[in-house]
């Protein structure tokens, strides 16, 4: 497989990911955490990282709200137990 076809496989699974996640707002962080070792804000900050590497400056409030569908504050006040 060339690098191309297997980066846009890991993007695809990437975004089903991400779309999982935010279907799950059953699913606290601190679940995440204890059983997965990270979490949503774990992947917004690898998000936000990755893009720094080239050369993208996207904020942590952007990141998370990139991962979480809708602003973090928003998401803790409707979801977080």
């Amino acid at each position: 497989m060339d690098e191309k076809i297997n980066n846009e496989l890991q993007s695809a699974a990437f975004n089903r990911l991400i779309e999982h996640l935010r279907e799950r707002k059953d699913v606290q962080n601190i679940d995440l955490m204890n059983l997965a070792g990270f979490c949503r804000n774990c992947l917004s900050k690898w998000y936000r990282e990755e893009a720094q590497k080239k050369g993208i400056e996207i904020s942590d409030p952007e990141a998370r709200e990139h991962v979480y569908g809708m602003p973090y504050t928003e998401w803790k006040e409707k979801y977080q137990k």
